[in-house]
């Protein structure tokens, strides 16, 4: 195996202390990301299937170069790392398939505050999100509210309450004078 191909993973503790986040060093989903709260929902993804018959695993969210999986409140988590850490590294070392790529879906014709909206969310909120392992899209805006889904850790996070109404929604209500609030449901 050469020096490119080999894959070193660290786990990072994330706000939500039920989620962990594991970087790869190689990109394992670029430019997409899943969200499985349960397995019946992982059919399209191998890895994520296999990670569920784990019993602490109860969600896992695929992003970029990192899986962020939330734990059963029981387990802890400097017990599961090493564990997961080896398979997830076996799993990608041996070029086994993560998600199986379906058809993107196309985007639906956007109005000028929607582009806004969408461009201040990529610009300025999702690399902090991103950074927590977690993610953040736009879903709609209807008579002045924003609807956001949040996937990873950010979903069922306590502080990510705080952090969509003291953070996201001021920056929008800031540029974007037609946002009257924003909310946020959890990804599925």
């Amino acid at each position: 195996m050469n020096q490119s191909e080999f894959i070193t993973i660290y786990a990072e503790a994330t706000p939500n202390p039920d989620s962990m986040k594991f970087v790869v060093n190689k990109m394992i989903l670029p430019n997409d990301s899943v969200d499985y709260r349960n397995v019946e929902v992982a059919s399209n993804s191998p890895l994520a299937l296999e990670l569920f018959k784990n019993p602490i695993v109860k969600g896992i969210f695929i992003m970029n170069n990192f899986i962020t999986l939330t734990k059963s409140s029981e387990a802890v988590w400097p017990e599961e790392i090493p564990a997961i850490k080896d398979f997830i590294k076996n799993w990608i070392e041996s070029g086994k398939e993560v998600v199986n790529k379906n058809a993107t879906l196309s985007e639906e014709e956007e109005t000028e505050i929607e582009k806004k909206i969408k461009k201040l969310l990529d610009d300025h909120v999702k690399p902090a999100v991103e950074m927590d392992g977690g993610a953040i899209s736009f879903k709609s805006f209807k008579d002045g509210v924003v609807t956001v889904v949040m996937k990873g850790s950010c979903s069922g996070c306590p502080s990510s309450t705080f952090t969509l109404k003291a953070g996201i929604e001021n920056l929008l209500k800031r540029m974007v004078p037609e946002v009257e609030a924003v909310e946020a449901e959890a990804g599925i």
